[in-house]
């Protein structure tokens, strides 16, 4: 199969989607890979490592685009790259169509373009993609809230995460206690902060517990506790992930009046809506803004501030799927893996996630695949 890996575009997007070992594995499967000249650069891969072991350097996205079967990316299309797709071809990034525009879906459609969402493929009841990434946002969600709370940033608390000696340490309270949510609290509490995780889940909370400390302070999430736990927050995590959907704005304006001055919200689930009412997507060069006296920390693309190590973990996570495509078809690799298929948003011209299909009014189909062999 021909594999095409463009460099990302979007939002100052320095992950590159396939890193040269990745790359090196399709090789000597037998497979052909084009990729875009700098593509790697600021995960810092040349050029010369691609082609060395094998690789096509191309120098045009267009080219990319042309030449791939299977085009492997990272972040959401944008209406630009939709438009360079080519028919029936196979896209596989992370896409969060719940959340974008309708006419790059009924582009996609209209292209019959088969769209793989990484956020959305299944292992073992675990979303393994999402998951490499959720370990990292959670861990900078922290490193950065830290930052602007010890800060000369107008409104900093001015606060060390960890406290010393005779003096208190921040109160660090994290919405949602999935994989995104444990890391960010284990991160803080090994910053030596005063953690409370607030989730609906019994068993996540439990994990809290028995899997980072009993001193971490868990609380069962209801509209009455959530408003405590912000009220009380001197760096508020929202981490809230619900799977093809926007995610509910489970903290008000309201809510978020009531903080103290110089607070810091981060908010992880802001590339599926943002699950705090106040938040709006902000970017890696221009990441905070102020309102209601409260710091906001709400970017998207969060992990591309790890660019090499995302990279990595984005291609352990995801090499399985691209080279089980490319060995076996499209077709026999959604047959066979059950996971895989629960991935595909569009294929052969119809909505085949049915969120998405609610979001934008369109036609759901379930997904229906022949084997080729």
């Amino acid at each position: 199969m021909r594999i095409g890996i463009p460099r990302e575009k979007h939002r100052e997007e320095k992950r590159v989607s396939l890193v040269p070992a990745g790359v090196d594995a399709l090789i000597k499967a037998g497979h052909t890979v084009f990729i875009e000249t700098n593509a790697g650069v600021d995960s810092h891969f040349s050029d010369e490592e691609y082609r060395n072991i094998g690789a096509n350097i191309v120098y045009s996205p267009e080219e990319v685009y042309q030449r791939a079967e299977m085009v492997v990316k990272i972040a959401p299309l944008t209406e630009d790259e939709v438009d360079l797709l080519q028919e029936e071809q196979i896209i596989f990034s992370f896409l969060h169509l719940a959340v974008g525009k309708k006419n790059v879906i009924e582009k996609l459609l209209k292209k019959k373009i088969t769209a793989l969402a990484y956020e959305l493929i299944e292992k073992d009841d675990q979303l393994p993609i999402l998951q490499s990434m959720s370990e990292i946002a959670g861990q900078l969600a922290v490193q950065q809230g830290e930052k602007y709370l010890s800060s000369d940033y107008p409104n900093s608390r001015g606060i060390l995460l960890g406290g010393i000696g005779g003096v208190a340490p921040a109160a660090v309270v994290v919405l949602g206690a999935g994989v995104v949510g444990f890391n960010a609290a284990r991160a803080a509490y090994a910053r030596g902060a005063h953690v409370i995780v607030l989730d609906k889940d019994m068993r996540r909370l439990r994990r809290i517990n028995t899997d980072i400390s009993k001193n971490i302070t868990t609380v069962a999430a209801n509209p009455f506790t959530i408003a405590r736990g912000v009220k009380f927050a001197d760096l508020f995590i929202g981490a809230i992930q619900i799977k093809a959907e926007k995610v509910p704005h489970l903290v008000s304006d309201a809510m978020v009046k009531t903080m103290k001055k110089g607070a810091v919200i981060v908010d992880l689930s802001i590339d599926q809506g943002g699950c705090i009412e106040t938040s709006r997507p902000t970017t890696i060069s221009d990441p905070v803004y102020i309102m209601h006296n409260v710091i906001h920390y709400c970017v998207p693309n969060m992990p591309s501030l790890a660019c090499r190590t995302a990279s990595y973990g984005l291609t352990n996570a995801s090499l399985e799927y691209v080279i089980e495509i490319s060995d076996n078809g499209l077709s026999n690799s959604l047959l066979g893996d059950g996971g895989l298929a629960k991935g595909v948003c569009t294929y052969n011209g119809y909505c085949t996630n049915e969120s998405i299909a609610e979001v934008f009014n369109l036609e759901y189909r379930r997904l229906h695949i022949f084997s080729t062999n």
